[in-house]
């Protein structure tokens, strides 16, 4: 049997990691900044000391970079954590927070808003649209049987066509002049412009529904050997089932809502992780989260820098990285649950 590190050492690692990047990754642009004014700048906002940091400096890492690589770590480990989850109740090693036509859900709502230049209900919007999406999901996959991971499955595929469909319809009917921009760079995944608020709200999101997923951590396992075998374990297959997907389409509609649809973060995160933690998700869970959040900041770094002043969104970034990583587990997982 192949011998794990322990999962405190792990999470402790992790923890680290997630802040060493976020103390960097606000260093990076165009202004001159380091690591101990980046420190000194939040330590004195948050009432430890006085900063002693240059008040144009300070502005630059409270108010513009400081919320948006927080945003990045808050979706990044929601994502992952969504994905991880997703895969188990699904089991489908290439299911990911999306699944269940989501991000095509939260993306008719951004748009609708989006053509009509109301931009500040965005994340209402498209928060509404996924939870639309989710119960067109689940009603069509009940309908006529029991909920099961095939028929979700389809179910998911239908409703994010559908809603695919109807998003290209409102673009194409409706767009004009500089809206086709601000509507492309937010289906592609963007985390520029993103406040105090976007910070909240994904984080808080990925914190709570997080702690709740790890309490299912043992349910989630009993999935891993079929409905059959969880069920003989006195385990409510389809209510359990039924209540983890709304939960994790809670914490994705909350993702979508303040990045748009940021792909490959939660389908290739978990099997990434996993090789470290092993399928257990007592430890794959918060790992997979601590490894989305370094992921996703860097992902996002590398968006607003390399081509400044302009900007990529995020996920044309994470489509780049995650196709090649996409290939190598793949290959490497030949045999496996893969096949």
């Amino acid at each position: 049997m192949k011998r794990r590190a322990p999962l405190t050492l792990l999470v402790t690692v992790g923890v680290l990691a997630v802040v060493a990047t976020i103390l960097v990754a606000v260093t990076i642009g165009p202004a001159n900044l380091d690591v101990g004014e980046v420190a000194r700048s939040i330590a004195g906002h948050l009432g430890f000391t006085t900063s002693g940091v240059p008040r144009l400096h300070d502005a630059i890492v409270w108010d513009l970079r400081l919320p948006r690589v927080l945003t990045a770590a808050a979706v990044g480990a929601g994502l992952a954590l969504a994905g991880a989850v997703m895969q188990s109740l699904t089991r489908n090693p290439l299911a990911d927070p999306y699944l269940l036509g989501l991000s095509s859900g939260a993306s008719l709502g951004a748009v609708a808003v989006l053509v009509v230049g109301v931009s500040l209900l965005l994340p209402v919007a498209a928060f509404a649209g996924a939870m639309l999406a989710l119960l067109a999901t689940l009603t069509l996959a009940r309908t006529g049987g029991t909920l099961t991971p095939g028929r979700t499955v389809l179910a998911g595929l239908a409703v994010s066509q559908f809603a695919a469909a109807g998003t290209s319809f409102v673009i194409f009917w409706t767009a004009t002049g500089d809206s086709y921009h601000e509507i492309l760079n937010w289906l592609l995944g963007s985390l520029a412009g993103t406040t105090w608020g976007d910070v909240a709200i994904a984080g808080t999101a990925t914190l709570v529904i997080g702690v709740v997923l790890l309490t299912s951590a043992t349910r989630l396992d009993s999935f891993a050997f079929g409905d059959t075998s969880a069920a003989s374990l006195g385990i409510d297959v389809n209510r359990t089932r039924w209540t983890l997907m709304v939960v994790v389409a809670l914490l994705t509609g909350a993702m979508v809502a303040v990045s748009g649809a940021i792909g490959f973060v939660g389908l290739i995160l978990p099997h990434a992780v996993s090789s470290l933690t092993g399928p257990a998700h007592r430890r794959l869970l918060p790992v997979s989260a601590l490894a989305g959040a370094v992921f996703l900041v860097w992902a996002d770094t590398i968006a607003r820098t390399v081509f400044a002043p302009r900007e990529l969104p995020v996920g044309i970034v994470t489509a780049l990285v995650g196709v090649p990583v996409f290939a190598f587990l793949l290959r490497r997982g030949k045999g496996s649950a893969w096949t």
